[in-house]
Order: structure tokens, then C-alpha cells, then sequence
């Protein structure tokens, strides 16, 4: 266990300038954590139903309701930890990932408004390093990340309110090793919707057959004097070299939900003509422009927020890096659509594509092909 906190603590002088910043606010809020505790346990929380979820597997979500049922619930959830090595190409390209439940991205978990969040974090003994979770849908506390920051071995619970509707970003922001973290796969989203459920704006309401989750992941990976990638025997040997890369600011790989091709051709997301489909979409890092190739976005939450009526028939939206949005579309033609981050480059050469694979029958008053290609 020693060497686990060598690590941890080679890493955080490695980011001594974050830690620097961040120290001040977490010792602050570490002097004030009994007095937090006693005001926490005065709240009438106790008396609330506590409704139990089993996180799913990205780009699956959790099954629940898009409009609540009865007053405010505690809703219980559990991360748990993990530092694996996984493979991100068809190269077989390794990378020595952080994770929340063994996956990039971490679950989606789904409340609504009013709900309160308690969260179950464990940092399991077999790894090396120090994390902890900052959500970007709480108040106070570095987001929930000064109160949660669990060393290998340890366990930490953590409850908020859900005061805001929309879809958020949640990631791994231990001191001085925030953006290794963040582009190591340690993040995910959580989607707090209206109580009502969602509308379009003007008071019609809009309910999904399916939701999806696309976590967008930029990765850093090293290249040999080759130009190979290089492969490294645990996450902290790659560190230093991880960072030089990193400081650069050009990705090795963009990815949707952790590898070139998890969500391409046997892995494609299913859909039907008629099915109504809500596509959450996180970057926790870069700014992207998702594009649905073939179809549109009939009701747009760009930067996730239910509150702001949605953009209508949208092309391509921008999601800003560090933010969680949402697309709402109704499949009109069978057929492969792709997904993608519509800067290009990024999409077709370095991995941000996805398939949504419809089934269902054409219809010819949308498109037909009067004259198939031939020779003139």
C-alpha cells in the first residue's frame, strides 16, 4: 500500500500548480465538515422513500420515469473505481484508463428535479491512485469533489439536491491531477429531468422510447521515435509522458464511449421508424459539434439545460467542453445513420463516429432515387 501513495503523491506534486489552487478550497471545507455534517443531519431527509439503482453499462441507461411519482426520493447509487487497461483501436492501442464502474464513460444515472443524490464512491484497494467525483449538478464543495477525494481501500458517501433539470457532466477531480484524470476516462453524466417530465418549450409534452448515452473521449496517448504507440506496464509509468503529450492539446484519439467503433457496426444503436429517441451527449473536456447524418435534432437541449426551451430541427449542435447535452429525434427512413462529431477530421480519421442502425419501411415522399447512377 505504500507505493500506492507514492503515486499518488509523485502525481500530485507533478501537478503542484492545481493542487496549489485547489488546497486552500479543500482544507477550507475539510474545517467546516463537522459543522456541515450537523446541519446535513438536520434536514428532513430521513422521512424520504429511497429508491435503490443498478447502474447500466453505457450508451444503456437505467430504467426509470421521465415524470416523477410523488414528492421528492432519495436515490441511492454506487460507483465504483476502477484502473484498467483497455484497448481503444483496432491497432490494438493500449491505455492504462481511470474509470467509474469498469467503462468510459461512467453510467448514466437518471433523478429528477428535487430528488436528492446519494452516492456510494469506493476506490477499490487493487488501485494506485487517489480520486474522488465532482459533479457538475451540485452546489457547493468543489461539487461534491472536496468531500469525496478516497485514497486505495477507502469508501466515501456523498448526498446532494438535485436543484437543476438538465443533463450534467460529472468526472474525477483529485488535486493536482485533474485533466490526466479527466482524459485518463473518468468521467460520466447524470441527467436530472423536470418533474413533469420533458416539454418542448411551449407546454407540449415529450416523452422517448429510448435514451442513449454517447460519452465523447478525447485521449493522449505516446508514441515511440517510431511513431508507434507505446504500451506502458501500469498507469503510473505512463504518467510523465502521458502529460508531455497532454500539454500539447492534439489528441491521440476521439472516441465515442471509449474506443474507435464501440458504438459502430455490430455495436450500433437500435431504432425503429416512428421511435421517439433522446441521445445524451457529454464531452467533459473539448468543446464537439454532434451531427446526426441523414437526420436531425427535432428538439435540441445543446447545453443541456431544461430549464432553456429546446433549439428546433437542428443540423449540428455545439456542446461546449465540460458540458452534457441532449438531442430528441423521431426516425422517419430505415436504414444506417451515423452519428458523429462533425469536425471531420475528428470523426473519420481519429475515432467520434457512431451507427444508429433503423429498421422499418421506406417511404419515397421523403427520398427517392429517380434516376439510379449510370453512365451518360
Amino acid at each position: 500500500m505504500s507505493e500506492h501513495f507514492q503515486m499518488t503523491r509523485r502525481s500530485m506534486l507533478a501537478g503542484a500548480a492545481i493542487a496549489g489552487a485547489l488546497t486552500p478550497v479543500v482544507g477550507a471545507v475539510s474545517a467546516h465538515a463537522e459543522e456541515a455534517v450537523a446541519k446535513v443531519a438536520s434536514l428532513d431527509v430521513a422521512s424520504l422513500p429511497r429508491v435503490k439503482v443498478d447502474l447500466v453499462k453505457p450508451p444503456f441507461v437505467h430504467a426509470h420515469t421521465q415524470k416523477a411519482e410523488g414528492g421528492p426520493k432519495v436515490v441511492e447509487f454506487t460507483l465504483m473505481i476502477e484502473e484498467k487497461k483497455i484497448v481503444i483501436d483496432e491497432q490494438g492501442t493500449e491505455l492504462h484508463a481511470m474509470t467509474f464502474n469498469g467503462s468510459v464513460p461512467g453510467p448514466l444515472m437518471v433523478v429528477h428535479q428535487d430528488d436528492y443524490v446519494e452516492l456510494t464512491l469506493i476506490n477499490a484497494d487493487t488501485n494506485t491512485l487517489q480520486h474522488n467525483i465532482d459533479f457538475h449538478s451540485a452546489t457547493g464543495a468543489l461539487g461534491g469533489g472536496a468531500l469525496t477525494v478516497v485514497n486505495p481501500g477507502e469508501t466515501t458517501v456523498l448526498r446532494f439536491k438535485a436543484t437543476k433539470a438538465g443533463v450534467f457532466v460529472y468526472h474525477c477531480a483529485p488535486p493536482g491531477m485533474v485533466p490526466w484524470h479527466v482524459t485518463s476516462g473518468m468521467n460520466g453524466a447524470i441527467m436530472v429531468l423536470p418533474r413533469e417530465g420533458l416539454t418542448d418549450g411551449k407546454g407540449k409534452p415529450l416523452s422517448y422510447d429510448k435514451v442513449y448515452y454517447v460519452g465523447e473521449q478525447d485521449f493522449y496517448v505516446p508514441r515511440d521515435a517510431n511513431g508507434k504507440f507505446k504500451k506502458y506496464g501500469s498507469v503510473g509509468e505512463a504518467y510523465a509522458d502521458t502529460l508531455e503529450v497532454m500539454r500539447r492539446l492534439t489528441p491521440s484519439h476521439i472516441v465515442f464511449n471509449g474506443a474507435v467503433g464501440a458504438l459502430t457496426g455490430d455495436n450500433a444503436l437500435k431504432a425503429a421508424v416512428g421511435e421517439k429517441i433522446l441521445i445524451v451527449h457529454s464531452q467533459a473536456n473539448r468543446d464537439t459539434r454532434p451531427h446526426l447524418i441523414g437526420g436531425h435534432g427535432d428538439y435540441v437541449w445543446a447545453t443541456g439545460k431544461f430549464r432553456n426551451p429546446p433549439e428546433v430541427d437542428q443540423e449540428t449542435w455545439f456542446i461546449p467542453g465540460g458540458t452534457a447535452g441532449a438531442a430528441f429525434y423521431t426516425f422517419e427512413q430505415p436504414g444506417i445513420y451515423a452519428y458523429v462529431n462533425h469536425n471531420l477530421i475528428e470523426a473519420f480519421e481519429l475515432g467520434a463516429a457512431a451507427h444508429f442502425a433503423v429498421t422499418g419501411d421506406w417511404n419515397d415522399d421523403l427520398m427517392t432515387s429517380l434516376l439510379a447512377p449510370s453512365g451518360t
